[in-house]
């Protein structure tokens, strides 16, 4: 069993009042649960043949006691270490699965979030935001997470629309809001409320478009972004008649959009178009838009776009989205894609479904494997079912030896330079002549 580590040590201020150094979560204070969820699930071969024994116990005590401090660090008098704190408990919440840990401090956790919020500047507004959001991921849609919106929700409000906060902080917070009300929100009355702050906030993108100089890049444009993905989530779970109603009035503003000079606003527009059309048609099946044909010259030129002035990487990428987005426009077809966690698969098959898990996968990064496996709430958002329990006997027909696993990096390796290496040669274009 590790030694156990001294209780004072981690709760004394150094000389002087100095605030104490705070040592971020890392993966290494995961407990061995997490690194068998997440790493031996994502791949059969990363199980090994023999592994020394370890306390789970004891390490999950050990993981809790440093996230205790994490939270009492949250009320610290330095910025820097509250911020600190902040992104500590965001990096463990994405993760590992905490909710019996959370359920005990969620009122803490939650006036520590509101206080980062309503007393900090822009790095620490955004880590507690990013926070909010993770929490309430951790809790589901239960009454404990309504509970935390009722608090967090009229100050996420607050800053989003605060035009003197920083740009930074009301955009994490417009994203905050929308994921937490998809989380938590059965009232419909508070679901409209929300869509209608995130609204007034992405449509003045609209307004500059009708500026002589056209849709230009500013500082406001992030805000802008985050307001329209967040408020496209919200559109996923409205009633159709309220769908409709959306659709008529932003269909034919959203085109404007595809001319902005930022390229992110340029794949949110397209993407937001992609998953109306594929809403109107669920709604009507001989739905018709009447500017058609303009919206398919926009997106084909932007699905070939060749411009100079442009970076190469902003182009491919640019060019492969659109591709996509006009084959939904034009051909009602979207592309299906597979995501891999563990033993399982899902399939990715409508633009509702792909905005969900990018949204989702944003802030939970790396550790949007594990919660597919593991989180309850996220399980049945994509309709996954109950979580996969695979007793030892299971797992141990995953394993491969050292040797068979060897061979078959050997093997991807020499492939993979071999094509690396075609492609690379400018010869390889060129002809034989006989």
């Amino acid at each position: 069993m590790p030694k156990p580590k001294k209780r004072g040590s981690n709760h004394q201020r150094g000389a002087g009042g100095q605030p104490r150094n705070v040592q971020p979560f890392s993966d290494e204070d995961a407990s061995i649960e997490t690194m068998s969820h997440c790493s031996g699930f994502s791949d059969p071969a990363s199980f090994t043949e023999d592994g020394p024994e370890v306390d789970e116990e004891a390490t999950q005590e050990d993981l809790e006691y440093k996230l205790k401090g994490f939270i009492d660090l949250t009320l610290d008098k330095s910025a820097k270490t509250r911020q600190a704190a902040l992104e500590s408990l965001k990096s463990a919440f994405s993760s590992k699965i905490l909710y019996e840990f959370i359920m005990e401090r969620r009122l803490t956790l939650t006036d520590s979030i509101e206080r980062c919020i309503k007393k900090g500047k822009s790095d620490e507004q955004c880590a507690a935001a990013g926070l909010a959001c993770l929490l309430c991921v951790q809790m589901g849609s239960g009454i404990e997470s309504e509970e935390i919106f009722k608090t967090l929700g009229p100050l996420l409000k607050k800053i989003v629309c605060d035009g003197t906060a920083s740009i930074q902080a009301r955009q994490a917070c417009a994203t905050c809001l929308g994921i937490c009300c998809f989380i938590v929100t059965d009232d419909i009355t508070e679901l409209y409320s929300t869509m209608e702050c995130l609204e007034n906030i992405f449509t003045k993108a609209y307004q500059r478009d009708r500026d002589t100089n056209g849709v230009s890049s500013t500082h406001s444009t992030v805000l802008h972004i985050s307001a329209l993905l967040a408020w496209t989530l919200l559109l996923t779970i409205c009633p159709m008649n309220e769908v409709k109603k959306k659709i008529e009035t932003h269909l034919h503003k959203l085109p404007s959009l595809l001319s902005c000079d930022d390229l992110n606003m340029r794949i949110a527009a397209g993407e937001t178009l992609a998953l109306l059309f594929e809403l109107a048609r669920e709604t009507d099946a001989d739905f018709f838009y009447e500017d058609m044909e303009l919206l398919t010259e926009k997106l084909r030129a932007l699905a070939t776009d060749g411009n100079k002035h442009r970076a190469k990487v902003d182009k491919r990428k640019q060019r492969s989205v659109f591709r996509d987005v006009l084959r939904a426009v034009e051909e009602r077809d979207f592309p299906t894609e597979m995501v891999k966690f563990g033993p399982e698969r899902m399939y990715i098959d409508c633009w509702v479904k792909k905005q969900t898990y990018d949204t989702f996968k944003e802030i939970l990064g790396s550790g949007m494997q594990y919660h597919l496996q593991s989180n309850d709430f996220l399980r049945n958002v994509f309709e996954l079912g109950p979580p996969v329990m695979l007793d030892a006997a299971a797992l141990k027909t995953m394993k491969i030896s050292r040797f068979e696993r060897h061979l078959y990096n050997s093997a991807a390796f020499k492939a993979r330079t071999k094509a690396r290496s075609k492609c690379r040669d400018k010869r390889a274009d060129v002809g034989e002549f006989f």
